[in-house]
Formats: structure tokens, sequence, C-alpha cells
């Protein structure tokens, strides 16, 4: 028998339907919001000991969703991923309540567990240069070498998600001095290209053996596919033990070393938010790992009245 009523699971559907349509969410924050709420939805039935239908989820108490949070918790789901199942069924909720006529209070009062934000740890910019210089050698093949450099450039001389350099067509290519990307949710962005990133990117197309194809994938996998994201994080594992960088140097710290090393330049903190595409600056001020120090420095040389 099925833990979740066919109503109940025909309205999950409408909702994640809804999500993509008017929010652009993408695929994999689509399975995720499935997940979530399936889960939510499966623990009530077997906390009522029958499948709930849309009536019944319109009566869910607060010691009801304390029950789930509680079983969840013990499940060893952590604070900061009960945070995001929460998020999802409220979000879930809020969409069923304005369809069904109810009041949602009980579901949405509830509250988020707290944690601990862990902030972002950009690599300093001689280590992100080191990197730079040491991926080609983790390949024994120029082109593949090529290849990850040209990855690797893009993502700190551009500020680029892995998602999105590898999202890069063949048509992308030669890159012009600035790039139209589009990022979470459908969100554009205009970025400049670094001279290096460009150079980086012309000499992997000439090394390349597959062919150069508009509507195929720019960087392309040792058998021609589109690259996995998982190769390019295997190499920076590969680098970073190289040069003895901690754990934390992955591909997206490299998105954070943009940001921060353009900030600790004297770059605008607005601007900067742009060209990483980010919806909220809030988001873009915890990418920017600038210490106190640096912002004093900052305000001693730049306030008229320091």
């Amino acid at each position: 028998m099925s833990l979740i009523s066919p109503a109940c699971r025909d309205a999950l559907q409408n909702w994640l339907a809804s999500k993509k349509a008017l929010n652009g969410a993408a695929e994999n924050t689509l399975t995720a919001y499935n997940g979530d709420v399936s889960e939510f939805l499966s623990f009530m039935t077997l906390h009522f000991g029958t499948p709930q239908g849309l009536g019944a989820l319109q009566s869910i108490s607060t010691a009801d969703m304390r029950a789930w949070m509680a079983e969840t918790r013990n499940s060893g789901t952590g604070a900061r991923s009960l945070a995001r199942k929460l998020s999802a069924v409220k979000s879930f909720y809020r969409w069923l309540a304005e369809r069904e006529g109810f009041e949602p209070t009980a579901v949405l009062m509830a509250r988020t567990p707290k944690f601990q934000k862990k902030l972002p740890r950009p690599l300093a910019a001689d280590a992100a240069k080191a990197v730079l210089d040491t991926v080609e050698f983790q390949s024994g093949s120029d082109w593949v070498a090529a290849r990850d450099v040209a990855v690797v450039t893009l993502l700190y001389g551009c500020g680029l998600r892995i998602s999105e350099a590898l999202g890069l067509q063949g048509k992308d290519a030669p890159i012009a001095t600035v790039m139209r990307i589009v990022g979470k949710g459908g969100k554009e962005r205009i970025v400049p290209v670094i001279d290096a990133a460009r150079t980086a990117v012309d000499r992997y197309l000439a090394l390349c053996p597959h062919p150069h194809e508009a509507n195929g994938p720019l960087f392309r996998g040792v058998r021609g596919g589109a690259l996995n994201p998982r190769i390019i994080q295997g190499v920076m594992a590969k680098t970073r033990a190289q040069l003895g960088l901690p754990a934390t140097a992955t591909p997206h710290a490299l998105r954070h070393s943009f940001a921060t090393h353009l900030l600790e330049a004297g770059g605008d903190l607005r601007s900067i938010q742009e060209l990483l595409g980010h919806a909220s600056l809030s988001t873009t001020q915890a990418y920017t790992a600038v210490d106190s120090a640096h912002l004093m420095d900052v305000y001693n040389r730049s306030h008229p009245k320091a």
C-alpha cells in the first residue's frame, strides 16, 4: 500500500509543476522538493495510521509537526537538512492552502531549527594561482589537461558555477569578451571574460579530438560525451593534494575566491552580486570572506571622517 494518498500525490506533482513553470526551479531542486515533501506525507500516514487525504492535511496540528521534526532528527538528519525539508513543506502548504482555502498556521508556525551557517572558504590569491598552474599536470593527455585548465580558469576567472561552465555549448565558442550566463532559476547575467580564460578555451578547442558541434557540449569527456562535473571535482582533489591545500579547496571554492578577491581589490559589492547572479545581496556577502582588518583598511583609506 502506498504511504501517500492519490489526492496528495497529485497535489504534490501539481505543486512541483508550478514551481518549474513559475519559478524556473532546476531539476535537482525539484527532485529535492519531491523527496522532502514525500517523506513528510509518508510520515503523516504512519503517524495517523492511514494515508492522509487533502482534508486531513488541513487539520495537522503543532504537535504533529513537532512529532515529524523529532522523528526526522532522530533518524540522523542534521539541523541544516531539517531546515531545508521544513522550508519545502511550508512552501507546499502555502500553495495548497491557497488552492484549497484553509489556514496552514500550524505548519507555517513551525520553527526552523537553529544551525550555525558555514561560511565559504575561498582560497588565498596565491593558492588560487597555484591551482591554475598545477591543474594541467593531473592528466597525461594534452587535450584533457587543456580542457581541465579551461574549465578551472572559467570558474575562478569568471565566477561561474561548475554547472554553468559545463553547460556551455559549442556555439558559445570562441568565447567573447562577455558571456550571457543563465544561472539558477533561469536568472540571466552578463559576465566579463578575462583573456586568460578565452585563451585557455581556445587552446582546449585546438587540441580536442572530438568534433566541435554548435548544439553539442563545449567541454567533452574522454569518450566524447558531455563532461561530468565529478571529473573536475576529481581533478581539483588531485591538485589540492599535490599543493597541500585543505579539503575545502573545491571547484565551488574557486567561485568564492573570485568574489572575495574582487572585493579585496576594491570591487563594489553590488557589482559582484550581479557578476555572481545572486538575487540577494546577503548571499553575496556570505560568499565574500574579507577579514575585518581589510575592511578597516578600506574604511581608513576611503571614509572622509577616517
